[in-house]
């Protein structure tokens, strides 16, 4: 069911991974080019939707939640959904490139593998601030469960920076908040939104 997901959404680099997410868009591209027939506006909306709940991982009740956070928050509705979604504990963690997936980077944080400020965060959807330190818990089963996933060359984006300590181990840090041109999801935000007026 998520590869179907991946092939009819296109471009969800959460669950693909950076370098693979643009691989897979083009393959269902060739096939919408083939394709001719006509999409509501309905049906753009709840892609929309979709495309974004999927790549972060949540439920539709998570999702329709940051909506309303975002509507009583100055800005742009969907560009601040799309900024306390990136903020996010398990996507700061994918980001960095200390996980390969947004699940995996998920997984390391409910197993208590991460430290946020020298201290263990098991809550996926910890809002990370500005000036917030993550490393890898020091301890055996944590180092060894983060090996081969760290640096994967993979630029970072300009509001997060990584560093390798003496020992070899990344640690990162959040510079400031992140800006709507740092976000690597391609989707029209808007769309969100407006499939959710009624609801939120």
């Amino acid at each position: 069911p998520r590869l179907k997901s991946m092939r009819r959404l296109k471009n969800l680099p959460g669950l693909v991974g950076k370098s693979n997410a643009y691989n897979l868009g083009e393959f269902r591209l060739a096939a919408d080019q083939s394709a001719s027939r006509k999409i509501s506006q309905f049906c753009v909306r709840l892609e929309a939707k979709q495309k974004l709940r999927l790549n972060y991982g949540l439920t539709e009740r998570q999702l329709l939640k940051y909506v309303r956070i975002a509507r009583r928050t100055r800005g742009s509705t969907g560009q601040v959904s799309l900024q306390l979604l990136e903020m996010r504990l398990d996507n700061v963690i994918f980001q960095l490139g200390m996980a390969c997936t947004i699940p995996a980077a998920r997984q390391l944080v409910s197993h208590r593998h991460i430290l946020v400020n020298h201290r263990i965060v098991d809550i996926p959807s910890y809002r990370c601030k500005p000036g917030d330190i993550i490393t890898i818990r020091n301890r055996p089963t944590s180092v060894n469960v983060s090996k081969g996933e760290s640096l994967r060359g993979d630029k970072v984006p300009n509001h997060l920076s990584l560093s390798l300590s003496k020992t070899n181990e990344p640690t990162g840090l959040v510079n400031h908040m992140v800006n709507r041109e740092s976000v690597n999801l391609d989707i029209n935000e808007l769309l969100v939104v407006e499939y959710y007026s009624r609801k939120a």
